[in-house]
């Protein structure tokens, strides 16, 4: 299971975020606490900062490499800042059939949009769907498409069905992109569960999607995640249950102030300065995370220096 994690909020070093937390995204690819396997299969980041000399464009970093073993994080990392940030650890099979390249490495930028894709899911038999589902996309995007990764053909799908930047035009997006999936599903008999955990990420905001179908290509499955997380790797149940397990989002006010770790200070509705959006809670105390339900999208936006969020159910 893929790692991800979102921020947005003051500029801060990236280190702050990347590598000194006892539970940062390096620790999580040695240390997975909810997933069995380690996360050798790569890693990557992209960070938006005021002080970049192309401010309005995000610096990428891709290592095809397990993000413990990256020697360029001691030396890269802590010389960076941002106020928006999107990183991922890649977990795959143990199996020589990975193909480990920067271009498999998440996120996923392409020109012609203000968006960068990352994932914890999958989309199995993609390459088969594609035979219904490239009619749904745009050349522009498909021509930018370099690795073999389930998650850079979603990009290209998504970018393809988006018909605006609004959070209402992604809602719509990202609902349509499950409609055509499920579609080319039924047409061409290869349901399968498929887990959907998006960050979609510009500069000041983070779109968060937790969404999916189950085994038999159904939108809407039934069962409770923490029930079903104790059966063995491998089981349905166990993908069940990874599937309808939350996604978590922290808000709040200093999160400088919190030396090594991603604690906040509480504060009033309306009133924060800083968010992230994760795979799993990333504080001892769970707590204060709240829990993006399978099913639903957030919309978080800095403005002003305030954090606006909407939770919105989506329509599948």
């Amino acid at each position: 299971m893929c790692r991800v994690f979102a921020y947005i909020g003051p500029e801060i070093p990236l280190e702050s975020l990347l590598l000194d937390p006892e539970n940062s995204l390096i620790n999580q690819s040695l240390d997975p606490e909810l997933h069995p396997d380690l996360q050798l299969a790569g890693w990557g980041f992209g960070a938006w900062s005021e002080h970049l000399l192309k401010p309005e464009e995000p610096l990428l970093y891709h290592r095809p490499k397990a993000a413990f073993y990256d020697d360029n994080t001691k030396g890269l990392i802590p010389s960076l800042q941002g106020s928006t940030l999107l990183a991922h650890v890649r977990a795959s099979d143990y199996n020589a059939s990975v193909v480990q390249a920067d271009e498999n490495c998440h996120p996923f930028a392409f020109k012609e949009t203000p968006w960068i894709i990352a994932q914890n899911g999958a989309l199995p038999n993609w390459r088969l769907l594609q035979r219904e589902l490239l009619a749904h996309c745009e050349d522009r995007y498909l021509k930018q498409m370099k690795g073999t990764t389930d998650t850079e053909f979603l990009y290209v799908l998504l970018l393809s069905l988006l018909k605006g930047d609004s959070d209402e035009d992604v809602q719509k997006g990202f609902e349509r992109l499950l409609e055509v999936i499920v579609q080319a599903m039924q047409k061409l008999d290869l349901p399968a569960l498929t887990k959907l955990k998006i960050a979609l990420v510009s500069t000041n905001r983070i779109i968060g999607v937790n969404y999916g179908c189950g085994h038999d290509g159904e939108t809407d499955p039934k069962g409770d995640w923490k029930q079903l997380r104790p059966s063995e790797p491998g089981q349905d149940d166990i993908a069940l249950s990874m599937l309808l397990e939350p996604m978590y989002l922290l808000m709040g006010q200093n999160f400088q102030d919190h030396a090594k770790s991603y604690k906040v200070d509480p504060c009033p509705q309306g009133e924060a300065t800083s968010a992230i959006f994760a795979s799993e809670p990333l504080t001892e105390d769970g707590d204060e995370w709240l829990n993006i339900e399978f099913g639903s999208m957030v919309a978080l936006e800095r403005k002003d220096g305030k954090i606006l969020k909407k939770v919105i159910t989506l329509n599948v």
